[in-house]
């Protein structure tokens, strides 16, 4: 039979240690409301950014295309070199 006092003690123990886990949860939610917005920002200026150099790209190769047409343009080159990680 087990005893009640050990039994007690036990789960007081991990009432406390769940309750830290909480609190560190709820904080780290609190921190992660503050930083959702800007998060959101960056991902638009990101998107402006690639915008612009997707669009700088198509007027190197346009331009590139007219000056030699035998020659793959350089950016043409960039695009089928593989992707290492």
């Amino acid at each position: 039979m087990k005893d009640i006092h050990e039994v007690l003690r036990r789960k007081q123990a991990k009432y406390a240690q769940l309750s830290k886990q909480i609190e560190a949860l709820q904080q780290a939610a609190e921190k992660l409301r503050e930083v959702a917005p800007l998060l959101a920002e960056n991902e638009d200026e990101e998107s402006s950014v690639l915008a612009d150099v997707e669009e700088l790209g198509n007027s190197v190769a346009a331009g590139a295309g007219s000056v030699s047409s035998s020659a793959p343009a350089p950016a043409a080159k960039a695009a089928r070199a593989p992707r290492w990680p």
